[in-house]
């Protein structure tokens, strides 16, 4: 962040994302035929959220995107996201499924690519229960097992973005000291080949099935809908290990989803796929500290995961 980047000027960048993406997200349901009178911002923070009343319709348009997102790359992650959320409604799944009033396919305008999504009513007096969300996902790994389409293995790691990441830290002064900064990308040298390559992930984890997965901590995206809980925001959907969906939640929540895949008579999550994972998934923290001038209050979010980051073995125990 620059030294001209003050708190007002940040102020000022997000309000004017926001208001563009919403005008983007008005502009565009018009031009599909939606009446918009109303347009009501529900959730800003990576995407902002736009219920286009009064059409029973919800736009979501990231706007807080790694500098190694195009809006090619950013489409092609949407359509996947819309291919699964629609297929899982079809087969029964409790989700947020696509807007059946407009095309089911990303939608660009105005420098944004955008979906559209089905407008529910949120029970907003429900507190998440993050530990019967995890149980909860074992059924929808269960769900998402068959699903026919294509997805590239774990993509969701955003590989990409890691390493351009932390090549690129040293230049953002006061995110991260210079020995976690070495420590991170020592990291990633032993890590990555095993993000990047399916079979390399085979090779040093013999058994371990690999299916479609939500991608993104889904027990964080089960919604409080009015009629019940529904899976939602599958942008990051991808093909790997199921702990994937449990990284850096903690033994509680394992516990709890190994209890809904005993449940289901699928296989109880693997220790050594979860420290793998975990180490992962505290690297893709790191890097999102490049974030950070998009978005400053992500400092407070990320500083615990980096401070939890600080005291777990190194690389996972891959290096061992």
């Amino acid at each position: 962040m620059t030294d001209s980047a003050t708190p007002q000027h940040i102020a000022h960048d997000h309000r004017h994302r926001t208001s563009a993406a919403v005008d983007a997200a008005v502009g565009a349901g018009r031009d599909l035929g939606l009446p918009v009178t109303d347009a009501r911002v529900l959730h800003d923070v990576f995407s902002v959220v736009v219920h286009l009343a009064p059409s029973p319709v919800v736009a979501r348009i990231p706007t807080v995107l790694p500098h190694c997102e195009s809006l090619d790359s950013l489409a092609h992650r949407q359509r996947a996201e819309l291919d699964v959320a629609r297929w899982l409604a079809d087969q029964g799944t409790p989700v947020i499924p696509p807007s059946p009033l407009v095309p089911q396919e990303p939608v660009r305008r105005d420098g944004f690519s955008m979906t559209f999504w089905q407008f529910v009513e949120e029970d907003r007096g429900k507190e998440p229960d993050y530990v019967a969300n995890s149980e909860s996902v074992a059924d929808l790994h269960v769900a998402m097992r068959a699903y026919p389409g294509r997805l590239s293995f774990l993509s969701a790691a955003d590989p990409q973005f890691i390493a351009e990441s932390l090549a690129l830290l040293d230049t953002f002064p006061g995110l991260i000291g210079a020995s976690d900064l070495e420590r991170a990308r020592r990291e990633w040298q032993i890590l990555e080949p095993f993000v990047r390559s399916r079979t390399a992930f085979e090779e040093a984890f013999p058994g371990i099935d690999l299916q479609p997965i939500h991608g993104d901590s889904p027990p964080a995206n089960i919604f409080s809908g009015a009629d019940g809980d529904l899976y939602s925001d599958f942008e990051l959907v991808t093909l790997g290990p199921v702990e994937w969906d449990l990284a850096a939640l903690g033994p509680v929540h394992e516990s709890a989803y190994n209890c809904g895949a005993q449940r289901n008579g699928t296989r109880l999550l693997n220790e050594n796929v979860l420290s793998f994972v975990n180490a992962v998934g505290m690297l893709r923290v790191i890097a999102s500290l490049t974030l950070v001038p998009q978005l400053p209050k992500l400092v407070e979010y990320l500083k615990p995961a980096v401070d939890q980051w600080q005291t777990m073995p190194f690389a996972g125990g891959m290096a061992d």
